[in-house]
């Protein structure tokens, strides 16, 4: 598939921005901010929403649904902060599994390809992959498992960064008219890695037992806040595991928030065999510890608490009815950490493990 910068422009130009003869980089940040972060984690280091448009056969793109998606032409364009358009002609490729199903979502998950050594200067400098996590079906939902990785984020810093962005899809062949969707993206595992001086563990498979035992945790105690049972450490589903110094044990990371019961996704259901009727439910899937490793993850839960609320409480951008059942929900949750009743029942006694069960993983 081939399209001419022209056309580009002239959607471009159709959305009342400046006409686009070359690109025009962003000023190169000031040397105390590159002193301060990493180069490639500076896209996520702050909450405003990004704005961007992808040109691209838009039909070509969202058709490529099979098992071996190809990688498309897109320019992404955007404006920077001297209000100058900046372009970046790259490649995207569908991908997921779930969501990349036609008859569940009809803009599917994309990653996006940054070209080398052409990205410096601009916002997207010394990236090089990003997931971009589009809107399905409502366009809320998207919003909400935003919150869910800046909720984990206040938990710890182990964790995927995400940047909320309004994303502008124009047909090059100018077959339909643009539309304004919103979606995230979703920072690079290596940044991830980057940021704590680590390297994403090579395993295939590890047991929960055999990961860092606080870290584990810390992760199926907040898999349990936010209601979701779609994920494995052992079969390093919805995980990521980073790998610290030569002796470490391996640190996992969760992503995939979207059949979490907090995000009310309509198209999620939790797996027969776990025998729970909704993702709402929650059920504790991860190791059993002594109580004294539970308690210091619910002690970190417990400090970040006005945090947690204040994340919903103050988003604008959902629904009123949403946020009161949400705050409800969390409710809930800390009544079970800090009644040591409920904590044998749901952490002690009642946990199950996960476990591979067939259709589980999407």
């Amino acid at each position: 598939m081939k399209f001419s910068l022209l056309l580009a422009l002239t959607t471009w130009l159709s959305l009342s921005l400046a006409a686009l003869a070359q690109t025009v980089p962003a000023p190169a940040a000031p040397k105390a901010v590159v002193a301060a972060a990493d180069t490639a984690a500076r896209l996520f280091a702050e909450d405003s929403v990004l704005q961007f448009t992808l040109t691209c056969a838009l039909r070509n793109l969202l058709k490529d649904r099979g098992d071996t998606p190809v990688e498309h032409p897109v320019l992404l364009t955007y404006a920077n902060d001297q209000k100058q358009p900046v372009a970046l002609a790259m490649k995207a490729k569908v991908r997921g599994n779930f969501r990349r199903n036609s008859a569940v979502c009809t803009y599917p998950p994309l990653l996006l390809d940054f070209p080398k050594k052409k990205t410096q200067n601009t916002l997207f400098e010394a990236q090089k992959k990003l997931k971009l996590v589009t809107h399905c079906q409502t366009e809320e939902y998207v919003v909400r498992e935003y919150l869910v990785y800046k909720l984990y984020n206040l938990i710890t810093d182990v964790s995927f960064r995400a940047r909320l962005a309004r994303v502008t899809y124009a047909d090059s062949a100018g077959k339909r008219a643009p539309e304004t969707h919103w979606a995230f993206l979703l920072e690079d595992e290596d940044a991830l890695a980057k940021r704590h001086g680590a390297k994403i563990n090579p395993l295939k498979q590890t047991r929960m037992e055999r990961a860092n035992s606080l870290s584990m945790a810390t992760v199926a105690v907040f898999e349990y806040l936010i209601g979701n049972t779609d994920w494995s450490v052992p079969f390093l589903h919805n995980i990521k595991l980073l790998a610290v110094g030569t002796d470490a044990l391996p640190v996992p990371v969760p992503y995939d928030f979207d059949h979490a019961g907090i995000v009310e996704a309509k198209y999620a259901f939790p797996a027969e065999q776990l025998n729970i009727e909704s993702v709402r439910q929650r059920l504790y899937r991860g190791p059993v510890y002594p109580i004294t490793i539970f308690q210091k993850v619910f002690d970190r839960f417990n400090q970040v608490k006005p945090q947690l609320y204040a994340l919903y409480a103050n988003e604008t951008r959902l629904n009123p009815g949403y946020v009161k059942r949400t705050l409800k929900y969390l409710d809930d949750f800390y009544a079970v950490i800090n009644k040591p009743a409920s904590v044998q029942t749901e952490f002690l006694k009642g946990a199950r493990s996960p476990v591979v069960i067939k259709g589980l993983n999407k």
